[in-house]
């Protein structure tokens, strides 16, 4: 286990998590801000790619478990991603479109955010998020993010417009 919050845990995925992973991944509604649901060749890569970060860069994103049914509700992590100018560490999250409107995607990232700037020492945390993804855009709000620039990603030959969202450690932090 990586984290714990008051109903979730969050720990890394393994190939045992490609059934839940997938019903995530390859749900069309779930994955909009995507354009596409993924194959089940592209789940087995997603969740290997997660694998490869634990063992680079010591995080990734982490299955995202429901404590009172140790059902696995989604993924939600940080991962280095890149924006224009640099790379930074991103919060991520994707749940089961069963768990949404419940608080679960606020209460993850919440965790992921404290934990990136106590465990990790990042200074500043990001969310890249697809303009039109107003659920994400909400959680990185609650999630105390301010907007700090825009960009268009380039994704399966399709332009999307992004935010970036950050929280800086200063403003949590006394003594930073």
């Amino acid at each position: 286990m990586i984290l714990e919050t008051s109903r979730l845990m969050l720990r890394e995925m393994t190939m045992r998590d490609t059934k839940a992973i997938a019903s995530i991944l390859q749900d069309e509604q779930t994955m909009y801000a995507y354009e596409h649901a993924f194959s089940d060749q592209e789940v087995k890569d997603w969740i290997t790619h997660q694998i490869i970060r634990y063992q680079k860069d010591g995080f990734g994103l982490w299955a995202v478990v429901l404590k009172e049914t140790g059902e696995v509700i989604g993924q939600c992590g940080i991962t280095m991603q890149k924006i224009p100018g640099k790379e930074v560490p991103e919060i991520g999250y994707l749940l089961n479109r069963n768990h949404w409107h419940q608080g679960f995607a606020i209460e993850a990232a919440s965790a992921c955010r404290i934990y990136a700037f106590k465990q990790l020492e990042f200074d500043e945390v990001y969310s890249i998020i697809r303009e039109n993804n107003i659920a994400s855009r909400n959680v990185a709000l609650n999630n105390s993010m301010e907007v700090r620039g825009k960009f268009t990603k380039h994704y399966y030959d399709i332009e999307m417009p992004h935010l970036i969202y950050s929280a800086r450690k200063k403003d949590f932090i006394k003594n930073a």
